[in-house]
């Protein structure tokens, strides 16, 4: 004997296994994306921390009063416009589209050359931002070495 609803259930569309697969890749596939957002969101996060830090010690090596200034978005901009040289309100540049775009991004290669001439290192490590594809990765190999990696001075025997 079976009941009547438990035999309309199995025939209905309810329990069409294509609706069920449908739905099960659907769910996959809005998860992996959420993952892929989740990771996305950690590695940039990971990247602003490890830069933010790498250019507060390399500010304090330079000894600048308000190193704290490498964790806020703009104001780190200015902060390394200040230690190239620069005066901080050349970061307003930043407000003209394109062409002020364009202008920042120069001061920022020369300010980042002069910086890493007086930490000792190569001032040419600053042209790794304009390098295609791996210039991100390059910067913040530049810029780790600037910050962690003191020059030991060798000794005249």
């Amino acid at each position: 004997m079976t009941c009547e609803w438990c035999t309309q259930f199995l025939e209905s569309k309810a329990f069409d296994s294509e609706l069920i697969s449908n739905a099960f890749v659907g769910g996959l596939t809005g998860a992996l994306t959420a993952i892929g957002i989740l990771f996305l969101i950690v590695f940039l996060a990971a990247i602003y921390v490890y830069s933010s830090y790498a250019w507060m010690i390399i500010a304090r090596k330079l000894k600048y009063k308000k190193a704290w200034l490498a964790w806020i978005p703009i104001a780190n901009g200015a902060m390394i416009l200040q230690l190239g040289g620069f005066h901080w309100a050349w970061i307003f540049l930043i407000l003209i589209p394109i062409l002020g775009w364009i202008a920042l991004f120069v001061l920022a290669i020369i300010a980042t050359w002069r910086i890493f001439e007086k930490r000792k290192y190569p001032g040419w490590f600053s042209l790794s931002m304009i390098v295609p594809r791996a210039g991100g990765i390059l910067y913040l190999i530049a810029i780790g070495f600037v910050a962690f990696q003191d020059k030991i001075r060798k000794r005249k025997r």
